[in-house]
C-alpha cells in the first residue's frame, strides 16, 4: 500500500510553502514519526513526519514551491528495508536538535581515492556524514559536494564558512587549511569576498545567485511595508543597570536552584514594559483602517535570531506571569527556534515587541516596527560609562534603549514618557516586582 505524503495545512492564510530540505531521501526506509522534510512558509518552518513505516519516494525537489494539500511523495508500506540498512534511513536524522546526519548518500570509499578532486583532503568517517542543519541547508542551496571540501570544524566537520569559501573559490572563511593538508604545489588560498574580508575574489567578476528562502522574502516584504506604511520615529533614553545587576548577582544562584533557569535581564524589561503599556494604552494598540484597536491584554513578542532569519514568537498574557515563567518561556522559544520548530501560532497575536541587539554587541540602533504593532522596544549592550550622579562623576553600567513608534497614533509625549517609565522600572527593580 502506498500512502501519499501531502503538504499539510499550516495556517488559515497560508496557501503554499517551500520545501526547505528533505531529511530523508528517495529510497530510504523510514519509520513512523521520522522527520521526512522541512517546509518553509512565510512565517515559520514546519516538520513533516512519516505516518507509517515504509520506503519513501520523493516527488518534489528541495527549494520547490508547493501548494497546501499537494502530494510531494509516497511511502510504500509493503516494501521492506534494504538488507543491512538500518531502520530510519541510517545516516539521516530523526530528531531535531540531535547530532544531525542529513540525507546525503555515503560515498563508496573504494571508488573515491583520497585527495581526489582539486587536491583537497576529503572528510572521512562520521565527520563527512554529519552536517549541522545550517551547513546542510547551505549545501543544498549551493549544490556543493561536502566530500570535496576540507572541514575546519571539530573532528574535521564542515562549517558554513568552509562551504561559503569553497563556493567563492578560496579556502576556509575562518581559518586557513593546515599546511600538512595542502599539496606541496598548492597556491595560497584566495581571500574570500565576503563582508569583513578582502574585496578580492578568486576570479575577477565572479558572482553567485542564491534564491531567498520563503521566510527571508517575507521578512523583507514586512520590513519594507513597515517603513512605507507607517509614520515611524524613534526616541532614545539610557538606563543605569546598577541596581538590577546587583539584584541579579545577589539572587541568581538561588533563582537557578529553585527554577532551573538562569536569571537574565529580559524578564525585568518585560515586567517594566507591561507597567508602561498599562500607563500608555496607545503603545499597545493597532491602527485598523480608520479606527484604533486597543487591547486589554499584553502579548509580547520577543525577537529571536535564527539561521533562517529573525523570528518573533509571542509570549501571551505576560502580565499574569512571574519573572521565572517569563524566562522559561523565552528559553523554550529560543530552543524551538534553533531546532526549526517554531509554529505559525507561536508568531501570531503579539501587541508589542522587544528586541535585544545587545547580545550581538550593538550599542545603539533604531528597530523597525513589527506590523501591525505600533511600537517596538530595542535593548542594547551594557557598557560602563562615566555619568553625573548628585554632582559627582561616577562610572556606571549603562544601556541605551530605543522606542520606535508609529506617530500616527502615538504622540511624542507618550513615546518619551513610555520610555521613561521603562527606565524607572528597571532602575528600581524592587518596586517593579512589588508592582507599586
Amino acid at each position: 500500500m502506498k500512502l501519499e505524503v501531502k503538504v499539510p495545512a499550516v495556517g488559515e492564510s497560508i496557501t503554499e510553502a517551500t520545501i526547505g530540505s528533505w531529511e530523508k531521501k528517495s529510497g530510504d526506509f523510514v519509520k513512523r514519526n521520522d522527520v521526512l522534510l522541512l517546509l518553509e512558509t512565510d512565517k515559520a518552518s514546519v516538520e513533516v513526519v512519516a505516518e507509517q513505516d515504509g520506503v519513501l519516494t520523493t516527488q518534489a525537489e528541495a527549494g520547490q514551491t508547493v501548494q497546501i494539500g499537494s502530494t510531494i511523495g509516497t511511502i510504500d508500506t509493503d516494501a521492506k528495508a534494504a538488507a543491512g540498512a538500518p531502520a530510519g534511513g541510517g545516516d539521516t536524522k530523526t530528531k531535531a536538535g540531535s547530532d544531525p546526519g542529513p540525507a546525503i548518500a555515503k560515498k563508496d570509499e573504494s571508488k573515491q581515492p583520497a585527495g581526489a578532486e582539486s587536491g583537497r583532503a576529503p572528510q572521512s568517517g562520521e565527520a563527512a556524514q554529519h552536517l549541522s542543519p545550517a551547513v546542510q541547508r547551505l549545501v543544498t542551496e549551493t549544490g556543493a559536494d561536502p566530500a570535496k571540501i576540507a572541514g575546519t570544524g571539530k573532528d574535521g566537520r564542515l562549517t558554513k564558512g568552509d562551504v561559503l569559501a569553497a563556493n567563492a573559490g578560496g579556502g576556509s572563511l575562518q581559518t586557513t587549511t593546515p599546511a600538512k593538508e595542502k599539496p606541496a604545489s598548492a597556491k595560497p588560498a584566495a581571500e574570500p569576498m565576503f563582508p569583513g574580508g578582502s574585496a578580492r575574489a578568486s576570479k575577477q567578476g565572479e558572482k553567485k545567485l542564491v534564491p531567498m528562502t520563503t521566510i527571508r522574502k517575507r521578512i523583507a516584504e514586512r520590513l519594507v511595508e513597515a517603513k512605507n506604511t507607517t509614520a515611524m520615529l524613534t526616541t532614545f533614553n539610557e538606563i543605569d543597570m546598577s541596581r538590577v545587576m546587583d539584584l541579579r548577582n545577589k539572587y541568581k544562584d538561588k533563582f537557578k536552584e529553585k527554577n532551573g533557569i538562569n536569571l537574565g535581564f529580559m524578564g525585568f524589561f518585560v515586567k517594566a514594559a507591561v507597567e508602561a503599556l498599562k500607563a500608555f494604552p496607545a503603545v499597545n494598540a493597532y491602527i485598523a483602517g480608520t479606527d484604533v484597536e486597543y487591547h486589554n491584554y499584553f502579548n509580547l513578542g520577543i525577537a529571536v535570531s535564527t539561521d533562517r532569519g529573525l523570528m518573533v514568537p509571542v509570549i501571551r498574557d505576560v502580565d499574569q506571569m512571574s519573572i521565572a515563567e517569563i524566562e522559561m518561556a523565552i528559553r523554550d522559544y529560543a530552543a524551538k527556534a534553533r531546532d526549526g520548530k517554531i509554529g505559525v501560532d507561536d508568531l501570531q497575536g503579539g501587541t508589542f515587541t522587544i528586541t535585544n541587539g545587545g547580545v550581538f554587541g550593538s550599542l545603539m540602533s533604531t528597530p523597525i516596527l513589527n506590523s501591525p504593532q505600533s511600537a517596538i522596544l530595542g535593548m542594547h549592550k551594557i557598557q560602563e560609562r562615566p555619568i553625573a550622579v548628585d554632582g559627582q562623576v561616577v562610572v556606571r553600567p549603562m544601556m541605551y534603549v530605543a522606542l520606535s513608534y508609529d506617530h500616527r497614533i502615538i504622540d511624542g509625549k507618550e513615546s518619551v514618557s513610555f520610555l521613561v517609565k521603562i527606565k524607572e522600572g528597571v532602575e528600581d527593580p524592587e518596586r517593579l516586582l512589588l508592582e507599586i
